[in-house]
């Protein structure tokens, strides 16, 4: 590129970012924002396992979700996990339930071709300091999908990995403010 044209080049790019952002605003209530969705004065976040409801016969579930919980933090908030004694909020969930059911199946062998998996959480995110309670969900469902016939040849493992990763998804999302 010569010398003339780059003057040109880098007015037209300084030019689309400045109108780009002409509608955004610091104040959620003028329109687009480009100020972070999540409270501000919250920095670190407790996560203990999530418990397990009566009706959960499936093991290590809890872990699973609270490691994933753990890292979509982690990786989405500029929030900090750490033990609940420096933690200025705590997030505690509960796997209510986890069901299964067979979507289709294999018309020449009658087994199952997919299978979905339905886990239900519930969830509370609490301010240490005041102990006002910041969000909270109830019965929180998510699905998540396998295919156990060949070639694929997945079982239980990869279908609640599937749901337990929307799940994470689904929470974090839950801790930003409210439109």
């Amino acid at each position: 590129m010569n010398r003339t044209k780059l003057p040109v080049a880098f007015a037209a790019s300084a030019l689309g970012v400045l109108l780009s952002a002409a509608g955004c605003s610091s104040d959620p209530t003028r329109g687009y924002s480009i100020a972070s969705q999540y409270p501000q004065d919250v920095r670190t976040v407790a996560v203990p396992i999530f418990e397990v409801g009566r009706e959960v016969y499936r093991r290590g579930l809890e872990f699973r979700l609270t490691e994933a919980v753990v890292k979509r933090i982690e990786l989405d908030t500029r929030y900090k996990v750490t033990d609940k004694s420096r933690a200025d909020t705590e997030l505690r969930g509960r796997i209510d339930r986890v069901e299964q059911r067979v979507l289709s199946f294999n018309p020449d062998t009658g087994l199952p071709r997919e299978t979905e998996i339905t886990m239900t959480v519930s969830f509370t995110w609490t301010d240490l300091r005041s102990g006002k309670v910041l969000a909270t969900r109830r019965r929180l469902r998510q699905a998540g999908n396998y295919i156990p016939e060949v070639p694929f040849n997945q079982d239980f493992f990869q279908g609640s990995e599937d749901a337990i990763n929307k799940l994470a998804l689904r929470v974090v999302e839950a801790m930003e403010s409210p439109w």
